[in-house]
């Protein structure tokens, strides 16, 4: 029996550090402005990206599928960039249809990559492994 008692208390004592532990990190004021937010044009263009499945074929960071290429530094790429863009998402190349976007479509998904284009370099080849493991990351 007393060995039945000390296993609640133990139980008992663990459920209180953990819900004080969660009313802390969860109810603690935080900002979410490291986080970039799009802006009016770029949540139009991820909504065009969303409804025209874009990610099927595309990725972000490697993320997305693999039948055309990363996007993450189109915007970026000195021999690409938005105007071979644009000719793209109208002309399609390959495997890649046609959607006949407005001028106003084309501008909010050039909005929305630029955005993604800002978040870093992918793949990113200013990484240096540190001897203790740790891994120094440049960020755009």
């Amino acid at each position: 029996m007393k060995n039945r008692d000390g296993n609640r208390i133990v139980l008992a004592i663990l459920i209180v550090v953990f819900a004080i532990y969660n009313s802390i990190i969860y109810t603690k004021n935080t900002s979410a402005s490291s986080a970039p937010l799009l802006s009016k044009k770029g949540i139009e263009g991820e909504k065009i990206w969303q409804k025209n499945n874009c990610t099927a074929c595309h990725q972000f960071y490697g993320l997305g599928g693999y039948l055309g290429p990363d996007l993450t530094n189109l915007i970026s790429n000195p021999i690409k960039g938005e105007e071979y863009a644009k000719a793209i998402f109208n002309s399609g190349i390959k495997s890649m249809p046609k959607f006949n976007f407005t001028t106003q479509e084309k501008n909010n998904l050039i909005s929305f990559l630029k955005e993604v284009d800002r978040t870093g370099f992918y793949p990113n080849k200013n990484v240096k492994f540190k001897s203790n493991g740790w891994v120094s990351i440049k960020y755009k």
